[in-house]
């Protein structure tokens, strides 16, 4: 059997984007930092978002039913860390930046790479996570040409530059 030590280290060689999570309902205004998000289908445009079932904001996750996976740009460490802060309470991380809403009142960044304002159809615990799949109801795109990644426990940038 793999070790979880094992296996975490392992993981960290797998690159991915680093995202902020964000839900809004009758549970309040909540959001987390996560790596662990994927494409499910196009048909019908559906994403699979894995959080941890102990973080504090998992009951409103559970409540609202709906999340927006915001995907950072290259100049939004900043947010990664508030949003993975134990420390910040929910009201002084959204403070960090602006945010707006699509169709389903979950906050979006207005800066983001990319938006993806879904609800949360179907919930699988897994191990000490939970997994929701969610359709995609809205997106917002912005101009961007620089994300965001997490590797090798390292934040790092990729994608288009510009040389004058």
């Amino acid at each position: 059997m793999v070790k979880a030590t094992d296996f975490k280290n392992a993981m960290s060689f797998l690159s991915s984007a680093v995202n902020v999570v964000t839900t809004m309902g009758d549970a309040g205004r909540h959001g987390f930092t996560a790596s662990a998000v994927c494409s499910v289908t196009d048909t019908p445009p559906t994403l699979l978002v894995c959080m941890n079932k102990s973080s504090r904001s998992h009951l409103s996750f559970l409540e609202n039913k709906v999340l927006c996976v915001n995907v950072l740009n290259a100049e939004q460490e900043h947010l990664s860390n508030a949003f993975a802060s134990s420390k910040l309470s929910s009201d002084e991380r959204f403070k960090q930046a602006e945010w707006a809403a699509l169709e389903t009142g979950a906050p979006i960044l207005k800066n983001a790479l990319v938006s993806f304002d879904c609800e949360i159809s179907q919930i699988q615990e897994v191990g000490t996570h939970t997994i929701f799949i969610c359709p995609i109801v809205a997106i917002q795109k912005n101009q961007q040409d620089q994300a965001l990644v997490y590797f090798n426990r390292h934040y790092h940038q990729v994608g288009e530059t510009e040389f004058v």
